[in-house]
């Protein structure tokens, strides 16, 4: 009788992780362009003294491998972390406004050795808190922020501090900084004179939060132009365009069953006209027929959702390129003249709406 005995026992080989891929360096640029490392670096940085075709060759070549600086050797050498901040409130209206803002601002950095990060806080927080955070951890070169007040604090700190900024909309502090603001008192002016002129004579305006500057001018010139043209205006008090749809839906369907005259409501964003035009036609209101409503327009999405929507375009992509542009001018050179742009529309930029 044999003895079985036990075999040894069988280990496995261990199972070897593939070698990492290097990360593609200055190094490896300047031996595909046959450059310089430093020229590459002075490149890649936007130096003035390097050529625009220099510049254009060494960012192509770049992105194609791929490369990405090492953010904690730039911020050792230069002090600088290669960081965009854009600070936006939770509740913003990503519908629109804000996602096209962070596309613009993505593309316009594309090719710099920037890149974007978005901060989003809470709306009922201080705004004060993720600008102090940035300050206080250097974590940024430079802040784009929106929804600015006419008394903007975030503007006396950053002044203060001599950080560069740039801010989606105008203050009333007698501080001079770069901005990009849309003419929301234009804006008013147009859709109320356009909602008259299709014989609508008791409108309701769905306003921004009045804290920001931008809801004060589109406010003033609503009253204004109610007024001149001798039409009824109310404003939505209790409800502001940057509350939640379902809250906007409710506000608007209370005003338009206390006052079944409402014949034109105004909007601010996306998401306020797309809540609006579920409370009239929750109440059997006909849109484009016995009502109308007006908006801005900043992603086509209200296009394809009710052709009656008489929208005004508000090109926030092209403010989006601003800022980051006014931003990066800063940045590169504290000395240059601050940027100021105020896109003004007019009847011109009215689309949309069918005649009832």
């Amino acid at each position: 009788m044999t003895q079985k005995t036990d075999s040894p026992p069988r280990t496995s080989k261990p199972t070897l992780s593939p070698p990492r891929r290097s990360q593609p360096t200055l190094k490896t640029i300047a031996e595909l362009t046959g450059l310089a490392v430093t020229t590459v670096s002075r490149a890649l940085n936007d130096a003035p003294d390097i050529g625009m075709q220099t510049k254009e060759r060494v960012r192509k070549v770049a992105r194609e491998i791929g490369y990405r600086p090492n953010r904690a050797g730039v911020r050792l050498r230069t002090g600088k972390t290669n960081v965009i901040a854009l600070v936006l409130s939770s509740q913003e209206d990503v519908i629109g406004h804000a996602a096209q803002l962070i596309y613009a601002i993505s593309d316009e950095l594309e090719g710099t050795p920037y890149h974007l990060v978005v901060m989003p806080y809470s709306q009922d927080a201080d705004p004060l808190i993720p600008v102090r955070y940035i300050l206080e951890t250097n974590s940024a070169d430079g802040i784009i922020f929106n929804q600015t007040m006419l008394k903007d604090p975030r503007v006396r700190l950053l002044k203060q501090e001599r950080f560069p900024f740039s801010s989606h909309g105008r203050t009333d502090m007698g501080i001079e900084h770069s901005f990009v603001d849309y003419d929301n008192g234009a804006y008013a002016d147009v859709i109320v004179r356009e909602l008259v002129r299709r014989g609508r004579k008791n409108l309701l305006l769905i306003p921004p939060p009045l804290t920001q500057s931008y809801a004060n001018h589109m406010a003033e010139a609503f009253a204004e132009t109610v007024k001149r043209l001798g039409v009824k205006g109310t404003m939505l008090t209790e409800i502001s365009a940057d509350h939640n749809i379902e809250a906007i839906q409710i506000g608007c369907r209370k005003a338009l069953e206390a006052d079944p005259g409402i014949d034109g409501i105004i909007s601010a964003t996306t998401s306020a006209t797309i809540a609006a035009v579920d409370a009239l036609e929750s109440i059997g209101r006909v849109l484009g027929e016995d009502i109308d409503v007006g908006s801005k327009e900043v992603s086509n999405v209200l296009r394809v959702f009710r052709r009656q929507l008489i929208l005004v375009r508000e090109d926030t992509t092209e403010a989006g390129r601003l800022l980051a542009g006014a931003l990066m001018s800063q940045i590169n050179d504290p000395s240059a003249p601050l940027v100021s742009h105020l896109s003004v529309p007019t009847m011109d930029d009215i689309i949309g709406g069918t005649l009832a």
